[in-house]
């Protein structure tokens, strides 16, 4: 690929990045429980989304439409799990164990596609990963009663991965935003199943309750997953999601922003070895 073209989709998709991190802080700003969350969080963005893709659904073969559909699935059991585990441990473990998608994506990019990925690649991911430990040290809670959402997290960085992995099978025939309406069925559906078992059918009553929600929508699914669905296909998939590991470095920034919380020497360390990380991946990838 054109290095200037990957170049552009690399910004891409940390602007991307920028638009998910914020998906942490308007589900712990949302009343609702976290799975309903979820379910309004895809609901509110469909009607924004179907007047660009009216036009282009007739042309979506069944085959795609199934493999969009299912994507859906995964990125709700995403969701489920991630808004799940956000009642059992801190925000740091949960934003630091969902991105952990280069496990997934990554063994499964070889035995799909054969993908080989030399030495220097894995050196690039190991910098990137002590990077963000640094980064994470003393926000990261090693208690033993965070176990339950920890491991939510990580369940959920699977699903975010799969979803990630088969929308870079599609991306080359359909465009993003058709991925994202279609797969937001697969999601809505999914997602509705989960909170009339898991938690009742529950709606935002007042405006409070509905801001968050529709940040959601706009932030977070449109901008963030709709971007990020508009990258993956066109740069390596194992290559987008070793930068999908670069949401702590934002999620760092916003505290500092929005919460005045000050960020360290070791922090600022940490990010710039996450940045070497990523620019070793890269160079090894182009």
């Amino acid at each position: 690929m054109n290095i200037k073209k990957e170049s552009t989709y690399i910004y891409l998709i940390f602007l991307a990045i920028c638009f998910l991190a914020t998906g942490g802080i308007f589900v712990k700003l949302s009343s609702l429980p976290p799975i309903t969350t979820g379910f309004y969080r895809v609901l509110f963005s469909l009607p924004l989304l179907y007047p660009f893709v009216k036009g282009d659904l007739s042309n979506v073969s069944k085959k795609d439409f199934y493999l969009m559909f299912f994507s859906g699935v995964f990125l709700a059991l995403d969701l489920v799990f991630w808004n799940m585990s956000f009642q059992y441990t801190t925000v740091a473990n949960a934003n630091l164990l969902v991105n952990l998608v280069p496990l997934t994506i990554i063994p499964l990019s070889y035995f799909f596609y054969r993908e080989k990925l030399n030495k220097s690649f894995f050196i690039g991911l190991v910098v990137l990963i002590i990077g963000i430990i640094i980064l994470m040290k003393g926000k990261i809670s090693t208690n033993p009663q965070n176990f339950r959402g920890d491991f939510y997290a990580f369940i959920a960085s699977i699903f975010y991965g799969l979803f990630l992995f088969f929308v870079s099978n599609i991306r080359n025939r359909v465009s993003a935003k058709v991925i994202m309406f279609i797969c937001g069925f697969g999601s809505l559906i999914t997602l509705f199943i989960a909170m009339f078992f898991k938690e009742g059918i529950g709606y935002p009553v007042t405006l409070k309750e509905l801001i968050p929600l529709v940040g959601l929508a706009i932030f977070s699914q449109l901008l963030g997953q709709g971007l990020m669905s508009y990258c993956v296909g066109k740069i390596r998939i194992t290559l987008s999601s070793i930068l999908v590991l670069s949401q702590p470095i934002v999620a760092a920034v916003y505290s500092f922003l929005l919460f005045n919380e000050k960020i360290s020497q070791q922090e600022i360390l940490g990010i710039f070895i996450v940045l070497i990380g990523i620019y070793i991946s890269k160079k090894q990838n182009s």
